[in-house]
């Protein structure tokens, strides 16, 4: 494989096979995700002195670590020259491959600190009688009155517990503010609580880089709250991470699905305006009569192309009503909604005071 030049591309070129160099040093590499609608994960290569970091790892999959050795290949280093994996959160596309290739070949796994408490829970399901990874948003797809896509999920959920004995623990947890003093650079590791709560991002403030993660995507607005533990108010968590990395010195954004982007202002600037409308069309949902997360959500229009609730497939329906759902409790924590509980079903509705 030849080592390729940057180049942000189209919507879709940034899932090309390769090693890009996108600054002095660091190589986005990006990695296949097999059955998953997001097609791919970027993950980073820095090369620092005699030693390889790794931002992100990939999911532990046979087409992955194929393709990270053959663009590792490329620019002359091996599994075994990776001394640390620095990785952003827990989800499986990023963490699961640097458990395998840790004992494999050795190299130490950096993890938020925040995310303690879901790998406990994660690592008691792997050595559990039943080590499946369910999904942990069931109970509150009863909260939103949404109980029929239990059984749907239930149907099509593919059995992960191969995947689960990968989520071993880290070797060093990461708290907020430290500093990562590599030979060539400084990484200041930065807590961004919202996608999961233990979520990090690493900047380098002098060669003004930012490795975001799923914090901040270029195409998709990312998914709130999707972990084993529940956050009291995950989206009031996201938007308040959002605004703390945005008063960072403009930066070149690495994501980890998407091209690079050279401002991450800007991408963070319409984030921010995106929930803004949300807030403001569940609200007029509500001023309209609905009053659960379902009935909200059907009246929302979803991604990009704005579709209807009904064509998207059932995982992002469950994902589109608890976004809803933490949307209408930062409603209430605004004081804009007030909610109540029948029957297991959360019910919001607007106080008449205000204004839609």
């Amino acid at each position: 494989m030849a080592l390729k030049n940057h180049s942000s591309g189209s919507s879709r070129q940034w899932e090309e096979p390769g090693a890009f160099e996108v600054a002095p040093g660091v190589y986005r590499i990006p990695l296949p995700l097999p059955g998953d609608s997001l097609r791919a994960v970027n993950v980073y290569l820095l090369l620092d002195s005699d030693h390889a970091i790794l931002i992100d790892s990939g999911m532990y999959v046979p087409q992955a670590r194929k393709r990270l050795k053959e663009s590792l290949d490329a620019i002359g280093i091996g599994f075994g020259d990776i001394s640390e994996f620095l990785i952003t959160h827990i989800h499986r596309d990023h963490y699961t491959q640097a458990v395998l290739l840790r004992d494999e070949f050795n190299g130490r796994i950096s993890l938020g600190a925040r995310e303690r408490p879901s790998m406990a829970i994660i690592s008691e399901r792997a050595t559990s009688n039943d080590p499946k990874m369910v999904h942990d948003r069931y109970s509150q797809l009863i909260e939103c009155d949404a109980k029929y896509l239990i059984d749907i999920l239930r149907n099509l959920e593919d059995d992960d517990g191969e995947i689960a004995g990968y989520y071993k623990m880290p070797d060093r947890w990461l708290e907020d503010g430290y500093t990562i003093e590599l030979a060539n650079r400084t990484l200041d590791v930065i807590a961004t609580p919202g996608h999961t709560q233990g979520h990090v991002v690493f900047h380098d403030p002098n060669s003004k880089l930012l490795f975001a993660g799923d914090h901040v995507l270029p195409h998709i607005t990312p998914s709130i709250g999707l972990e084993p533990t529940k956050a009291p108010l995950p989206l009031g968590d996201f938007l308040s991470s959002l605004r703390k990395v945005r008063l960072l010195p403009e930066s070149i954004l690495f994501p980890a699905h998407g091209p690079v982007v050279e401002s991450m202002h800007g991408r963070i600037d319409e984030l921010l305006v995106h929930h803004d409308l949300r807030l403001a069309q569940a609200s007029n949902l509500l001023s309209l009569g609905r009053s659960t997360a379902h009935e909200v959500a059907l009246g929302l229009p979803w991604t990009r192309r704005q579709v209807e609730f009904s064509t998207l497939d059932p995982f992002n329906q469950m994902l589109a009503v608890t976004e809803t759902l933490y949307h209408l409790d930062l409603l209430v924590q605004q004081q804009r909604a007030k909610s109540s509980t029948r029957d297991g079903v959360r019910h919001y509705e607007l106080f008449k005071s205000s204004s839609t």
